[in-house]
């Protein structure tokens, strides 16, 4: 997909370690030290304001998608429920976060029986167009509009990963589209165990 591929792109040339943090094998790409994924300041279904800084101490999981999505964004978020099956008790410190990026359809109501279907737990986060927008700059992240029959028959194109926070809030890890669950468990039990440690 192209997106992912421009995703790629720009991810290249920020492995950069945060002072202090131990360089880890993960399967992910590896963004520890970014300089941007840094905010993310938006509303959840029940319309309280949200932010990073909420869900310190878990390892929190960002993903940026619609629900209208035929395969990406459902394959994604069940993915990251099978994840947090796998984990066990450690699963309860995962955080799923989805993001959409098709604030026109994707109302509150929309987006909570949606993610709801993949987790209890699962939080899900929109905007306005201005604020979505900003969102999505700031995580680097593509989507367009792709027109369809009808004006409300569009598909959006969209960067197809996930960003991965530690305990701390800080970003550590992109993770491809595709790579699979048992990458994600590997490289997720790597950060549980940091802040264990």
């Amino acid at each position: 997909m192209l997106a992912g591929a421009a995703a790629a792109v720009l991810l290249v040339g920020c492995d950069r370690l945060r002072p202090g943090a131990s360089k880890a094998s993960f399967k992910g790409i590896d963004i520890t030290g970014a300089d941007y994924a840094q905010t993310l300041d938006l509303s959840d279904v029940d319309g309280r304001p949200r932010s990073l800084a909420d869900f310190k101490g878990k390892v929190t999981v960002v993903f940026f998608g619609y629900t209208q999505c035929p395969d990406v964004c459902p394959t994604t978020l069940a993915e990251l429920a099978q994840v947090k099956k796998a984990l066990g008790e450690d699963g309860k410190r995962v955080q799923g976060i989805f993001v959409t990026v098709d604030p026109e359809r994707d109302t509150a109501e929309v987006l909570k029986a949606y993610v709801g279907s993949f987790g209890a737990d699962f939080v899900a986060l929109r905007g306005d167009a201005e604020q979505t927008q900003a969102a999505a700059k700031e995580f680097k992240v593509f989507y367009a509009k792709v027109p369809g029959k009808t004006d409300s028959s569009y598909t959006v194109d969209h960067t197809a990963g996930s960003y991965v926070f530690d305990t701390n809030g800080h970003i550590r890890l992109f993770t491809r589209y595709g790579t699979g669950a048992d990458a994600l468990v590997s490289d997720l039990k790597i950060l549980l165990a940091e802040s264990a440690g």
